[in-house]
């Protein structure tokens, strides 16, 4: 993934037979979607809006008739959404994406070519009819290997008058909180806090506490494909160290499961996102492992969707455990992404394939975790010392038997 993304802002105004305007709606948005590479490798890409956006197909809707919202854009990609008015309320139904992965610029190396189009529900409320629909803070929405962030949001269908309401239904991102947020710092991130006592010269930091351990699965159909047991911690160099807790609760799971490569892509509130991706290889001519080949750290502006920074690595080789065991490390664990960022893992347990009845198979534990190899360190160091006393002992004392012979 790389470090910065350029997207652009979309407005479609619709006007009816009169010339006035029956919708309006002015937006921004970017897609994260993962896909199979001609070597059956999953890698993640980005999406953003072109310059040269359209919105062919758009209509006004009535009573009867779903309104449309429909923008093109790029080589051969497309986004829609139907909106249908009941009563006094007009509500997003679904939101159609379809990607071109023909264009190569996003999709270098697609095993698949040609368009691929996801449907989901568009989960936002009702909104009352004349009213204007805002949303400023970003969101996101994620079916299918994609994960679609929406920021800069004001909408609203079935305009009367041809007018354009000023009075706003602001979404549940816009909604204060007791606690004011400072943007456009990253979201949930804990720092050390440090206190000058004067004359002191130094400053001491308040400890960080480890990260919640989350679970997290994905599925193939109905088949649980993947299992993942972590507590995940960010280190980002910016201009201060900056550490980053992965909260469990408000943590989305998303990935692709695959015969030969596997991806698990979390997502904390749409403002860090971490995804791990797995291969198999082979030991012998008989012996397969699975192993960690890949991670990549995203940290987005929760405020508009904006990328503060990203970084990738995609050179480890770690985890590994035989294909149909899971691999275990309860004590913790650094992933070098980059020389400005780091990855902490506590408590790991993770099983990329061949999962069986929605359970972990028997781990193999890293050594860090293998007490028995320090069993014959610690009882050889044991044993040297008894025979360094017992030996010092025999010496003393044929020192003092010889000085007693001397004596006679």
């Amino acid at each position: 993934m790389s470090g910065f993304f350029q997207s652009y802002a979309v407005e479609v105004d619709i006007k009816d037979a009169s010339n006035a305007t029956c919708l309006y709606a002015n937006w921004m948005m970017r897609f994260l979607i993962t896909y199979e590479s001609n070597n059956g490798d999953y890698k993640n890409t980005t999406l953003n809006l072109s310059s040269n956006v359209t919105h062919n197909g758009s209509i006004c809707g009535n009573d009867t008739q779903a309104a449309l919202v429909a923008v093109q854009f790029g080589d051969g990609h497309s986004w829609s959404i139907n909106v249908t008015k009941n009563n006094e309320t007009y509500q997003g139904e679904f939101i159609t994406l379809t990607y071109n992965t023909n264009d190569t610029t996003v999709f270098p190396d697609a095993k698949r070519k040609g368009p691929v189009t996801v449907l989901m529900k568009d989960p936002s409320p009702p909104v009352q009819l004349n009213t204007v629909y805002v949303c400023h803070n970003s969101y996101l929405i994620e079916a299918e290997n994609t994960t679609q962030i929406f920021w800069n949001v004001t909408m609203q269908a079935f305009v009367q008058n041809g007018t354009v309401s000023k009075k706003e239904s602001r979404c549940a991102a816009d909604t204060p909180t007791s606690a004011p947020s400072v943007p456009p710092t990253i979201a949930n991130v804990t720092t050390a806090s440090t206190t000058t006592l004067s004359p002191a010269p130094t400053t001491t930091p308040t400890p960080v506490e480890n990260p919640d351990t989350g679970n997290y699965s994905l599925k193939s159909g109905n088949k649980t494909c993947f299992l993942a047991t972590v507590g995940l911690q960010l280190n980002v160099s910016q201009d201060k160290p900056l550490l980053i807790n992965i909260n469990p609760k408000t943590t989305i799971a998303d990935g692709a499961c695959g015969n030969t490569t596997a991806t698990l892509k979390l997502n904390d509130r749409n403002s860090t996102l971490i995804g791990f991706t797995f291969a198999v290889k082979n030991t012998s001519a008989s012996v397969q492992k699975f192993y960690l080949r890949e991670v990549n750290v995203t940290l987005l502006n929760r405020l508009n969707g904006s990328v503060i920074s990203s970084a990738d690595n995609s050179n480890f080789s770690k985890w590994d455990a035989f294909l149909g065991s899971s691999y275990m490390c309860r004590k913790e664990q650094t992933l070098q992404i980059n020389e400005d960022v780091q990855v902490h893992t506590f408590n790991l347990w993770i099983q990329p394939f061949l999962v069986e009845a929605n359970k972990f198979a028997t781990a193999q534990e890293c050594s860090l975790d293998d007490d028995s190899i320090l069993i014959p360190i610690v009882v050889g160091a044991a044993l040297a010392v008894l025979i360094a006393i017992i030996v010092v002992a025999y010496i003393i004392g044929r020192r003092k038997s010889y000085a007693g012979y001397q004596t006679l």
